[in-house]
């Protein structure tokens, strides 16, 4: 033992030597100290904290509000387990109102891929969405408003859902938080969430006068489905902002303006181009164009894009079903939003068929509301050589494909436009669905969807995938197929006066790099790659 004590003094020695060294070394430089320490290595040290790690991403629950429906403020009363900080970050939940300082970080590492998640996660400041005892009186409700420091923008009876659902702006200087914690401790008030703010998938940027990419009628099969059905007697909800409702395009079609904005918006391209995917018949050839259209406004252009809100799109859900829509066609995204989710799965127990905008946020963005919600079919968009829209989100929700690029629309004062994105692809597969239900008007929304994926030229892997889905729409297998089941058939009315495109006057061909920069428009801001990307060929006329 003592012969091993000896050893580790001997080898201690040398060490004890060298320290006292560079000591005196240290002691004779003085002031260089500080030089000293910078070029000296610290000692790596894996100490293990005392303090227990805290899971952010679980919520902190006050047990006064317990059994309350409150969602989307933050982590002190997100009763939503499942929401984790990663998701919250990516805009996939019902959303934060306040952003953490990870998802500002994340949303400049990610780019455009995120952009538009990160866009309609945020909410409309001061507002407050809250469903609210429906026996209350106006008066009753300001009253109760004023108790909380709120100010009621407007309350009504929403028959789709069946509740008293109020809009409310913050008055008293509190946080959104805050006021909302104080808000669902009131015995009246049943749920709340954040007026979440809701973007249109697409924004023209000018008018042009001719175009040959009209490509989508010989990709879909228009002509060939069209002598099968035209969407006659099929009522379709376009929930969109302003359409031109007098644009040449639309003349004998029936169009019912309804307005969930209660303002005074002017036509806009986005509606009135979505519009003209389904129900163009003079110079283009719409998907139905004898369907009946509800254009309902709920996106007003106050800012530099067209947008709108849970409680508006609320009132156009509402107001679809009402008017009898059979299918309500959506070009728009937000985040996940329990309001609307209640509203959708509403319009779903109605057997009323919805169709919806995958979204144009890029390959990296998480999934885009509704067009995720299951009870919605999600479109993405391709161009004239089948290839996807570089800018249209991908994902297992994806039901099918149909063209979204380049494409040649009705735009408001009787002019025309070239637009892309998934808005408008989305609109074709709105007409498509309604020759179908032409055809057999007692197609339940599973049934057509499953017609209608079965149909689907397949494109990219074999099979169902996360970029085209099922493949792309083609409308006159569709219709064949429903016919083929042996379901009852629709006597077709006459048809209106469906000027082939190709019968039409001369049109000068113009490659897209040949086209004034304005008249190009891609839906939703989206990276510079991702637009150049997009599909620019041009086809021929068929």
């Amino acid at each position: 033992m003592m012969h091993g004590d000896a050893e580790r003094r001997r080898k201690i020695r040398p060490a004890l030597r060298s320290l006292l060294a560079v000591l005196s070394l240290l002691a004779g430089l003085g002031g260089s100290a500080a030089l000293a320490q910078s070029i000296m290595r610290s000692p790596s040290l894996n100490i293990s904290s005392r303090v227990p790690s805290i899971d952010r991403s679980m919520p902190r629950i006050d047990p006064n509000l317990a059994g309350r429906g409150v969602t989307g403020f933050g982590n002190n009363i997100r009763f939503q387990p499942s929401c984790t900080a990663a998701d919250r970050d990516s805009g996939n939940c019902s959303g934060d109102v306040t952003t953490s300082s990870n998802s500002r970080k994340n949303g400049k590492k990610a780019g455009n891929s995120s952009s538009e998640a990160s866009r309609g996660s945020r909410a409309i400041a001061n507002e407050i969405v809250a469903e609210i005892d429906g026996t209350l009186s106006e008066a009753q409700v300001d009253a109760l408003a004023r108790r909380h420091g709120l100010r009621r923008i407007e309350s009504r009876n929403f028959e789709l859902i069946g509740v008293t659902i109020g809009l409310f702006r913050i008055t008293g200087g509190k946080t959104l938080e805050a006021a909302s914690r104080q808000f669902a401790q009131d015995g009246s008030v049943r749920s709340l969430q954040p007026n979440f703010r809701y973007t249109l998938q697409g924004e023209s940027a000018g008018a042009v006068e001719d175009d040959p990419a009209k490509y989508p009628q010989a990709e879909l099969h228009l002509p060939q489905a069209h002598a099968l059905a035209d969407g006659a007697n099929v009522t379709v909800a376009v929930i969109d902002s302003a359409i031109d409702l007098k644009h040449s395009e639309f003349a004998g079609v029936t169009i019912t303006p309804l307005d969930a904005l209660d303002s005074k918006e002017r036509a806009h391209p986005h509606g009135t181009g979505v519009a003209g995917a389904i129900v163009s018949h003079v110079r283009l050839m719409g998907s139905a164009p004898a369907a009946h259209v509800l254009a309902i406004r709920a996106f007003g252009t106050s800012g530099k894009a067209a947008q709108s809100s849970s409680y508006v799109l609320l009132k156009g859900l509402d107001l679809a079903a009402s008017h009898g829509a059979q299918i309500v066609n959506m070009s728009f995204t937000g985040p996940k939003d329990a309001i609307i989710g209640r509203g959708l799965a509403a319009l779903a127990a109605r057997n009323i068929v919805m169709v919806a905008a995958a979204g144009n946020a890029g390959p990296k963005s998480p999934p885009l509301y509704p067009a995720a919600d299951a009870n919605v079919i999600a479109v993405s968009a391709t161009d004239a050589q089948d290839k996807l829209f570089a800018a249209s989100n991908r994902g297992s929700y994806i039901a099918v494909a149909a063209p979204g690029v380049d494409l040649f629309l009705p735009a408001p004062d009787d002019k025309y436009q070239i637009t892309s994105g998934t808005s408008f692809s989305c609109a074709f597969v709105s007409g498509v669905a309604a020759l179908m239900l032409q055809r057999n008007p007692a197609l339940k929304p599973q049934e057509l969807r499953a017609i209608l994926t079965r149909t689907a030229r397949d494109l990219g892997p074999p099979g169902p995938d996360d970029q085209f889905g099922a493949g792309e729409a083609d409308a006159f297998a569709a219709v064949s197929a429903v016919v083929a089941l042996g379901m009852p058939v629709a006597v077709a009315p006459q048809k209106p006066d469906t000027t082939d495109v190709s019968n039409t006057r001369s049109i000068q061909p113009a490659a897209a790099e040949n086209l004034p920069a304005a008249t190009v428009a891609v839906e939703t801001p989206a990276s510079a790659e991702l637009q150049r990307n997009a599909g620019k060929t041009k086809p021929a006329v068929p």
